[in-house]
């Protein structure tokens, strides 16, 4: 599963979580359950924004020779 960064505007905070493509997270209230986090005084039924981020690939191109790849599966797995 993918990992999604969420901005509330209200409070300020950006938080990560793991999701299915298909599942939506909409509320303040829909984020800290998922997050398992404290709601604090921010209304449960505050909107959310998914944000758009980039994500980090994992290569050898800097150079580690200890660089194994990310799974058996994984195109990025050196070959023999």
């Amino acid at each position: 599963m993918p990992y999604y960064e969420y901005h509330c505007e209200t409070n300020g905070c950006t938080l990560e979580i793991r999701h299915g493509m298909s599942e939506r997270v909409e509320t303040w209230g829909d984020l800290v359950e998922r997050a398992g986090v404290e709601r604090g005084r921010t209304p449960a039924d505050t909107p959310v924004e998914k944000l758009i981020s980039a994500p980090v690939p994992l290569t050898g191109s800097a150079g580690d020779k200890d660089f194994r790849g990310c799974g058996s599966g994984c195109a990025c797995v050196p070959r023999a």
